[in-house]
């Protein structure tokens, strides 16, 4: 499997709202990502579900502040593609 097959598949987290969201961030910015921000993404997916939940879907804060910008870029994209 590639990494690429590996990220997608870690991006299904059983809740389709979610799913939905890491998706669409992996097929539209990941792949033009610099290095830290791919990093950092796979930093993310490894988050309990709970966790991203309560991060992306319910606008808590957590404790990686470092992810804080990723999460807010995927919110922001989300917005977006809304409007």
């Amino acid at each position: 499997m590639s990494s690429l097959a590996r990220l997608q598949w870690q991006c299904r987290r059983g809740l389709k709202e979610l799913d939905l969201l890491l998706l669409d961030y992996m097929t539209s910015e990941y792949l033009v990502a610099d290095s830290i921000e791919k990093g950092l993404f796979i930093e993310l997916l490894k988050l309990e579900d709970d966790k991203l939940v309560d991060s992306i879907l319910e606008n808590r804060t957590i404790d990686r502040h470092d992810l804080i910008p990723l999460i807010e870029k995927i919110k922001a994209r989300s917005l977006n593609s809304i409007q």
